[in-house]
């Protein structure tokens, strides 16, 4: 049995944030219905964003397969009425149609709270009271946290982090405030309706990790991004790589001893140059990545194939 099993949510989001925390959920027990506009379907798999990112319908896939998906027609006589049926079942809502779509189909506030039902509904937003648009890249940007991830780039075009980290962190967060809504509305024996923000989640979940203490400091460089030589991405042989993580002494010189390399434990933290980056990477590119992998089999020190 699963922590959640018995639970029953609708998943009446789309795209990433909304989806994220369903499959959260899901993965967690919960019974998640994603109520879809049968002809408006989610952007990742109908229209735009499915034509110009083949990744997209993937995604769609990965976060809406541990799901049951139904499709409405939102403009038939009986959409209410359907989706009426599943909302007196519920115990959480995470909601993503528009406020208009929300009236004519019995999903709005009003509609919810004369259920006399201790349900919870997380909504997801940008940011507390801000009018303009905002996506993954920008909540990274105006909290300060891109900065880590520009620093000491020259590039005049520089590619976004690899991964929606934001957008991941806040569809995690929604699906923490959904359940303790879901707490709070069983105490007190009504509905709770919650709001999340992509900015504030950003700021509550990532900012930590780069305090403002260290701002002030100018503390840029971190063990998680680059300062140091035993925690580290190197090129191979070849055109591959190797992820180092090598922080304890003990894997350190497990490393050292496999590959020959003669440097004293306390150098694995050496910053004040590139000189023992450089002997470390000079030892990677003579490796193809079958020579690594035998390393991996033969040792543990915290090395691993990219």
């Amino acid at each position: 049995m699963k922590l959640l099993d018995g639970m029953l949510i609708l998943d009446l989001s789309h795209r990433l944030p909304g989806p994220m925390a369903g499959k959260v959920l899901a993965d967690l027990g919960a019974k998640v219905i994603k109520v879809e506009d049968q002809k408006f379907k989610d952007p990742f798999i109908h229209g735009l964003f499915a034509e110009m990112d083949p990744s997209f319908p993937h995604w769609y896939e990965e976060l809406n397969s541990c799901k049951q998906i139904m499709r409405i027609d939102f403009k038939s006589p009986d959409a209410k009425e359907q989706l009426s049926e599943l909302v007196a079942k519920a115990d959480g809502i995470i909601m993503g149609l528009p406020p208009k779509v929300r009236t004519v189909l019995g999903v709005d506030q009003e509609s919810l709270e004369k259920l006399s039902r201790p349900l919870c509904q997380v909504e997801l937003f940008s940011k507390r009271n801000l009018t303009r648009g905002m996506h993954d890249l920008n909540a990274l940007a105006d909290t300060g946290l891109l900065k880590l991830y520009v620093e000491g780039k020259n590039e005049e075009i520089v590619d976004p982090p690899f991964l929606p980290v934001a957008g991941i962190a806040f569809g995690h967060k929604a699906a923490t405030d959904l359940l303790a809504g879901l707490l709070k509305a069983r105490t007190l024996g009504k509905a709770q309706f919650i709001e999340s923000f992509l900015y504030e989640s950003t700021e509550e979940l990532l900012s930590p990790f780069w305090p403002k203490a260290c701002r002030q400091q100018g503390i840029m460089q971190t063990l998680h991004n680059g300062r140091y030589p035993c925690y580290s991405i190197y090129r191979l042989k070849d055109g591959k790589y190797a992820a180092l993580a090598a922080v304890e002494e003990k894997f350190w010189q497990r490393f050292c001893d496999s590959t020959g390399l003669k440097i004293e434990p306390e150098l694995r933290f050496h910053f004040a140059d590139r000189s023992v980056f450089k002997q470390v990477s000079s030892v990677f590119s003579s490796l193809t990545s079958s020579d690594v992998e035998a390393l991996i089999q033969a040792n543990d020190m915290c090395l691993s194939l990219v």
